[in-house]
């Protein structure tokens, strides 16, 4: 994987890192090359059709039954305004590991492949949008621009499984996946750790900014063991759990119970997705018991 420009004595230099990576600039390259330029137009048609055609056209038409999802453990999370700047990087930061793929990987196919599992991972969550839009109790006011932006552009009908929560996890357990796979997993590690902890924030982040709840978390952490089994196994789920809300932002009892929470839900909609036909039943039977 890594090239002699990029690795000294067997070793992934420090700087040489995801987040040190432009996404604009990544755009401009996936312009310019044939495979990269596929993936990205697949990639981009799902998420029009799956996240914002069908939730504003769900929005206009309300053809489509909304529960609400929140928990009352959500109140116990402080709203930080200044979290919606981490929040709202979420696509950079999955566009910024592409293109540390790109760099670093000799078989640029792996970029690719991963940017098509972005789109898949819209495609894949539509299956529960699709029966019924889940939402969470949010800020209606709030005098600052990414604010606006955030309630702007998102109509918040698609909280249960999470997208954000989704996407942040696709994207440390692709790339300590393809690291893995070629061998390097000890290599790239500092990389794989930066990762990983951009996708804690990211997750933290959507309950500090109240654009979802404590179960949100854990839907989609189901939903992400169904998507690839042997990327986010239970194993990686709970200690992925395990670091979450670990910086003393929290009172310790607030984050210890958020943690068993989810934990728990996250236990529960995976047993009973081993006795369904479908991977989506347990969540949408979740949304049923929301209705009542």
């Amino acid at each position: 994987m890594a090239s002699p420009e990029r690795a000294v004595d067997g070793r992934a230099p420090q700087l040489f890192m995801p987040s040190r990576q432009s996404a604009l600039k990544f755009f401009f390259v996936c312009m310019s090359r044939g495979a990269l330029r596929k993936a990205v137009r697949a990639c981009v048609g799902m998420v029009i059709r799956h996240f914002f055609f069908a939730q504003y056209k769900g929005a206009l038409l309300k053809n489509v039954p909304v529960v609400n999802v929140g928990h009352p453990l959500d109140e116990e999370i402080p709203f930080l305004p200044h979290k919606a700047g981490v929040y709202l990087d979420f696509v950079a930061f999955w566009i910024r590991a592409a293109s540390f793929l790109d760099c670093a990987c000799a078989k640029r196919s792996e970029a690719a492949d991963f940017i098509v599992s972005i789109g898949l991972l819209y495609k894949t969550a539509a299956e529960v949008y699709a029966v019924c839009f889940s939402t969470t109790d949010r800020p209606r006011r709030v005098g600052r621009l990414r604010f606006a932006l955030i309630h702007a552009f998102d109509p918040h009908l698609m909280c249960v499984p999470s997208l954000h929560v989704m996407l942040a996890i696709r994207t440390y357990t692709a790339f300590a996946g393809v690291v893995r796979a070629r061998g390097e997993g000890e290599l790239y590690a500092p990389q794989a750790e930066e990762l990983r902890r951009g996708a804690l924030a990211i997750v933290e982040s959507t309950l500090y900014v109240k654009q979802h709840s404590v179960n949100c978390v854990a839907a989609a952490m189901y939903a992400m063991t169904r998507f690839d089994p042997p990327l986010f196994a239970e194993e990686e789920a709970e200690a992925f759990v395990t670091d979450l809300f670990t910086d003393n932002t929290l009172p310790p009892s607030v984050a210890a119970r958020m943690r068993e929470h989810v934990l728990s839900l996250y236990r529960r909609f995976l047993a009973e997705g081993e006795l369904s036909a479908n991977w989506t039943e347990p969540l949408l039977a979740f949304l049923e018991e929301r209705k009542k």
